[in-house]
């Protein structure tokens, strides 16, 4: 390049870079505003008492030394992972199920796959209430259609052993989304494949391991991901289903229902300890990070590539 060039060009490169920095200036600024900061507003605050109308005080490690001696801290992890050990088996294996029931060629099929999606796009604050009428134990639907088949009628929500399936009950209803997408990636699987297979004198469920599951195991380590997180930060089911009045509810019977989000919750603005809440909110994160680098690393096992089978 011409040595007279040479500043045209940089201030041209300078020139482009500063255009592109002003029209990506309200992504940067929003992030530094709504992401970086209060991510570490939040790690300070950890390390103090602070109640949001006081200046936060040093108290060092005492927020994070107080859970070990927090019986409903216990018990909203405890009921926390027990939505996410229960929940997202239940989750993947209903999804992919439904994913190969509306894969089948009937008549009416956009039909079927439209009323699955449906309850997706239903406001979760509208469903929750919805399904505190359909989970009333007195005139709600769900009883009503277990008497018919003469099958016990639980309290749902009156009751500690039927509080947590009655919100697993909630967060299956909107499945849909999962299913869509295990169905868009079960129809990118070579029919040859299966072609082959039945040739061969292969069963349902040989073709179902060694063809659909290494397929679309790597939508599945997607979806595990996603829906472990999802469980780990439930807050909104467990609050409408136990709420008792407008911005409070009680956690269910005994506490049964109480998430780590929700005890989270009212520590920050029930009972504004806003210190003890943001060291809470750390905790969560680093179980959240470490069960998904657990899950990453165990995937080498069982996720395959496209780029491993050519």
């Amino acid at each position: 390049m011409p040595a007279d060039v040479r500043p045209l060009h940089k201030r041209g490169a300078r020139r482009q870079t500063l255009l592109g920095l002003a029209f990506a200036s309200p992504f940067i600024i929003g992030g530094a505003v709504f992401i970086v900061y209060p991510v570490l507003a939040s790690a300070g605050y950890s390390f103090t008492d602070f109640n949001l109308f006081q200046s936060p005080t040093f108290v060092g490690l005492d927020n994070y030394v107080r859970m070990v001696g927090d019986s409903t801290f216990w018990k909203s992890l405890a009921n926390t992972l027990f939505l996410t050990v229960l929940g997202v088996p239940l989750t993947i294996g209903i999804a992919i199920a439904g994913a190969h029931a509306l894969n089948f060629p009937v008549r009416g099929q956009p039909l079927y796959r439209a009323l699955v999606y449906l309850p997706t796009i239903v406001p979760v604050v509208v469903g929750g209430y919805l399904w505190r009428w359909l989970l009333n134990s007195q005139y709600g639907f769900v009883n009503y259609f277990l008497g018919l088949l003469h099958l016990p009628q639980p309290a749902w929500l009156e009751e500690p052993d039927w509080g947590k399936p009655a919100i697993l009950l909630m967060c299956l209803w909107t499945i849909g989304g999962s299913m869509v997408i295990y169905l868009a990636a079960i129809k990118e699987v070579p029919r040859e494949l299966y072609e082959a297979a039945e040739i061969d004198g292969a069963g349902w469920w040989a073709r179902f391991r060694y063809i659909t599951w290494p397929t679309v195991s790597p939508i599945t380590l997607f979806q595990i991901i996603v829906t472990v997180i999802a469980y780990l930060q439930i807050f909104t089911q467990p609050y409408l289903l136990t709420q008792t009045r407008l911005n409070a509810a009680s956690g269910g019977p005994g506490q049964s229902m109480i998430s780590y989000a929700m005890y989270l919750f009212q520590n920050a603005f029930d009972f504004l300890k806003m210190g003890y809440a943001s060291a809470m909110a750390w905790v969560l994160f680093l179980i959240t990070l470490a069960i998904t680098l657990i899950l990453l690393k165990t995937s080498k096992r069982w996720v395959h590539y496209d780029s491993e089978r050519d």
